[in-house]
């Protein structure tokens, strides 16, 4: 692929932001998940809401809907689009020692959310690691991906 066909770099060679004015609004939704695994303990203590830092799911909930809705403030050349809805859940699994985090981000605009959906469960995610470590140095954050998008010119993916 030469230069001039890459959506961020212009024919010189410099990084711009995509020009999306001319693109029509449409209906985009995206979804991502993250892994935290962390001892049965903390997981536990999660749980029954004995943690010294306060509700570990509530506070990282909000971190996540925050951080989804400054992106563009984070990531270089990320557009600020309207956002009409976010998400943030957790699923604990105490057999495997883990806290899912989905989030589920949509918008009707000009270009996608995949990138609101990824910095929303990486922040729900590092909140947790934040609230946890002092009890549990032993904290890791894995498997972050999107899971499904939709809208837009590329339509429809979905992870198998």
């Amino acid at each position: 692929m030469s230069t001039g066909e890459l959506s961020h770099i212009d024919s010189r060679g410099r990084l711009r932001m995509v020009d999306v004015s001319e693109k029509e609004p449409t209906w985009r939704e995206a979804r991502a998940e993250a892994i935290v695994s962390l001892s049965a303990e903390t997981l536990r203590r999660i749980g029954s809401g004995d943690m010294p830092k306060g509700n570990v799911y509530e506070a990282a909930r909000l971190a996540g809907i925050m951080a989804a809705k400054k992106t563009w403030e984070l990531i270089p050349l990320c557009h600020q689009i309207q956002l009409t809805a976010i998400q943030v859940d957790f699923f604990p699994d105490e057999s495997k020692s883990e806290i899912g985090i989905t989030s589920t981000v949509k918008t009707n605009d000009r270009t996608g959310v995949e990138m609101e959906a990824l910095v929303a469960v990486t922040s729900a995610a590092l909140t947790i690691y934040d609230m946890c470590k002092a009890i549990d140095r032993g904290i890791i954050i894995r498997e972050t991906r999107l899971i499904f998008k939709t809208g837009g010119k590329s339509g429809l993916f979905e992870r198998s």
